[in-house]
C-alpha cells in the first residue's frame, strides 16, 4: 500500500505490473502480498479517520483496485497481515480497527478481496506461531471467529521468521496445529537467523548446525501436509546480503548472519540441502 496508494488517493501501478509481467514471462505463481497491515498508515486514509462509512468504502474501493488488476494472475493474497499483538495478548490496535473495529475490518477485507477476484486463495498472516504457542493459539481464535462470520478466509501464512536455537519440534508441533483448521498452509517468509540464536548457541558451527536442522525440520512438516494443505512455501529472499535482518535500518545485523539458502554472493549453502533432504520426494 505504501507504494500504490499515493496521497491524492490514486494509485501507481508500474512496479507491480512490472513483478507480474516478470512471473508472466517466466511462468512463475504471483502472489499478492499484503492488502491490510497493522503498520500502514496512508495519507490518503487521514481525512477519513473517524468516519466509519467513508472510510470502508475507502478500503473496499482500494483492494478491488489492487486485487482486481491481477485477477486471474495472482493466485492468491495476504489479505490482513499480523493482526495479533507481538504477545498473542489479544489483537493489535491500529488505523483500520480504530475505524472499523478489530474483527470487522478484516472481515471486510476479505470481502472486498474475494469480491475482487473469486478465484484467489485470500490467506491471514502472522509471525512468531512456531516460537509463542500463545500468540498461536489467539491467531487460531482469530481465524476461527472470522470463519463464523462468514469472512471468506481461504488461506494460514505462517511467516517462519526463526532462529537458530529454536527448540527441535516446535515447527512442527506449530504447523499441525495450523493445519488442524483445515485449510491450505504457507509458510511465507523463511529465514532461519543464526544472529538472534546466539543465545544459546556461541559457536558458528554449532549456529550453522541448528540452523540446518531447522531447515531440515520446516521442510519435513511442511511436506507431511495433506497435499490440499500445501499451499506454498515462501524464502525471505536468497542471499544472505539482501536479507531484511543484514539490510535495514530496524534489524542491522552482523555482516556474519547468513539467514537464507545462498550467501551474499548466490553460493548455496547447506541450509539449501537442508531444506532438499527435508522434501525429499514427497511433494
Amino acid at each position: 500500500m505504501e507504494y500504490i496508494l499515493q496521497n491524492d488517493g490514486s494509485f501507481r501501478f508500474d512496479a507491480p505490473d512490472a513483478i507480474a509481467g516478470f512471473a508472466r514471462n517466466y511462468d512463475m505463481r504471483l502472489f499478492g502480498h499484503t492488502l491490510v497491515w497493522y503498520a500502514q498508515d496512508p495519507a490518503a486514509f487521514h481525512p477519513l479517520d473517524g468516519k466509519p462509512g467513508p472510510f470502508a468504502d475507502a478500503l473496499r474501493n482500494y483492494i478491488l483496485a489492487v486485487v482486481g488488476r491481477y485477477r486471474g494472475r495472482a493466485v492468491g493474497w495476504d489479505v490482513v497481515n499480523e493482526a495479533v499483538a507481538e504477545d498473542g495478548e489479544g489483537l493489535r490496535d491500529c488505523l483500520w480497527s480504530r475505524n472499523l473495529g478489530h474483527v470487522d475490518y478484516m472481515r471486510r477485507a476479505f470481502d472486498n478481496a474475494r469480491e475482487a477476484d473469486p478465484g484467489a486463495v485470500l490467506l491471514i498472516n502472522d509471525y512468531n506461531l512456531e516460537s509463542l504457542p500463545k500468540k498461536r493459539a489467539t491467531f487460531m481464535r482469530l481465524v476461527e471467529t472470522l470463519l463464523k462470520a462468514g469472512a471468506p478466509v481461504t488461506g494460514i501464512g505462517t511467516q517462519t521468521h526463526i532462529a537458530a536455537d529454536l527448540r527441535p519440534g516446535m515447527v512442527t508441533e506449530a504447523l499441525r496445529d495450523l493445519a488442524s483448521l483445515g485449510l491450505p498452509i504457507h509458510v511465507s517468509e523463511l529465514d532461519i537467523s543464526l544472529n538472534r540464536g546466539r543465545g544459546l548457541l556461541s559457536s558458528q558451527a554449532d549456529l550453522e548446525t541448528a540452523q540446518n536442522r531447522l531447515a531440515k525440520e520446516v521442510a519435513e512438516a511442511f511436506a507431511a501436509l495433506p497435499p490440499r494443505q500445501r499451499f506454498a512455501f515462501t524464502v525471505w529472499g536468497l542471499r544472505g546480503g539482501d536479507s531484511w535482518l543484514r539490510s535495514s535500518k530496524e534489524n542491522p545485523g552482523p555482516p556474519w548472519d547468513q539467514p537464507l539458502p545462498f550467501d551474499d554472493d548466490g553460493r548455496p549453502r547447506p541450509m539449501l540441502a537442508a531444506l532438499e533432504q527435508g522434501f525429499g520426494a514427497k511433494i
